[in-house]
């Protein structure tokens, strides 16, 4: 008698996982948000399609994470958990000049989920521990509460808004192939606006480290004029 074959078409098991699978845990949920979320984007994930990648229902996972609010707050927290905080020099523009590289080398990683770091609550002391030493170097340079955390807001906007537009910006932003680098270049050329016309040849191409180091400059060379109006 030929033993009856498994439907392919079985729903995934509700409550626990399939008998002879790997325990569900927390960490296996987080690895499964983050995958979605770097194919998918955050608009997209939700309890049920990291459970289906699981291939457990949706229910098991509260039993690990308070809803969507609570997996997209661990997410952003595992993302500044694995931040490597510079070890401080005390001076101002190197120093935070070594926080924005060493965020953008993380969130690199996972790209799509960075801008979780702008938008989330988070509360653990790993997750906390990037802000913490942030504003410890701006509070030593003199800065006061207030302006400290709008500061440190404004290094982790520019860098999240880089990293996104590296990651998903369209090629208004340039290009970085040599074929499409002519294409757009004729375009801009043929857009008969002047002011893109003269520069066509430099809007038509972009390097994203290039940018966000140019941009990074900027701040940090505005950071330190303040630092040293303030002194």
């Amino acid at each position: 008698m030929t033993p009856p074959t498994k439907d392919a078409t079985a729903k995934p098991t509700r409550g626990r996982p399939p008998k002879g699978s790997p325990a569900l845990t927390r960490e296996a949920i987080l690895a499964s948000a983050i995958a979605v979320i770097d194919s998918d984007g955050v608009e997209n994930t939700s309890m049920r399609t990291v459970a289906r990648r699981l291939g457990v229902d949706a229910k098991s996972l509260y039993n690990h994470v308070d809803g969507k609010d609570g997996l997209l707050d661990a997410v952003a927290e595992h993302i500044l958990a694995g931040f490597a905080i510079p070890e401080p020099t005390g001076s101002l523009g190197p120093d935070l000049m070594a926080f924005a590289r060493s965020f953008r080398r993380t969130t690199l990683r996972h790209p799509r989920a960075a801008a979780l770091v702008l938008t989330r609550q988070v509360a653990s002391a790993a997750g906390l521990a990037p802000t913490a030493a942030i504003l410890s170097v701006l509070r030593a340079a003199g800065f006061g509460p207030g302006e400290s955390v709008h500061l440190l807001r404004s290094l982790l906007a520019l860098t999240v808004g880089a990293l996104l537009r590296e990651v998903e910006a369209g090629p208004t932003f340039g290009v970085g192939d040599p074929d499409g680098i002519a294409d757009r270049r004729r375009a801009l050329e043929g857009s008969g606006h002047p002011a893109l016309s003269e520069v066509a040849a430099q809007l038509a191409r972009c390097d994203h480290e290039e940018e966000f180091e140019f941009a990074l400059g900027l701040m940090i060379d505005a950071v330190a004029r303040r630092a040293a109006h303030a002194a």
